[in-house]
C-alpha cells in the first residue's frame, strides 16, 4: 500500500554516517501517532524545520519521503 498522509515535523536532525548525510524526522500524524525516520537528503526538503506541515510518502507504512504541500 503506497500513499502521502498530511504530518507535521516534530523534530528535525542532520547526522552523518560514515561521511554521507542523513536526516532523522520525527514526524506528527492527525491519529495522534507519531513516526521516525532516517532519510536521505533526496527525500527531504532542504532546511526543513521543526513545526512545518509536510506530506508524508508512505509505502508499507514506512515513511519513504518528505515534501512540503506546494512542491
Amino acid at each position: 500500500m503506497m500513499g502521502e498522509q498530511e504530518a507535521v515535523v516534530l523534530e528535525v536532525q542532520p547526522i552523518s554516517i560514515h561521511g554521507l548525510g542523513y536526516v532523522d524526522l520525527t514526524l506528527g500524524f492527525a491519529d495522534q501517532t507519531t513516526d521516525r525516520s532516517r532519510l536521505g537528503p533526496e527525500a527531504v526538503p532542504e532546511d526543513l524545520q521543526q513545526g512545518e506541515r509536510v506530506l508524508a510518502t508512505k509505502v508499507a507504512n514506512i515513511v519513504i519521503s518528505v515534501r512540503r504541500p506546494a512542491d
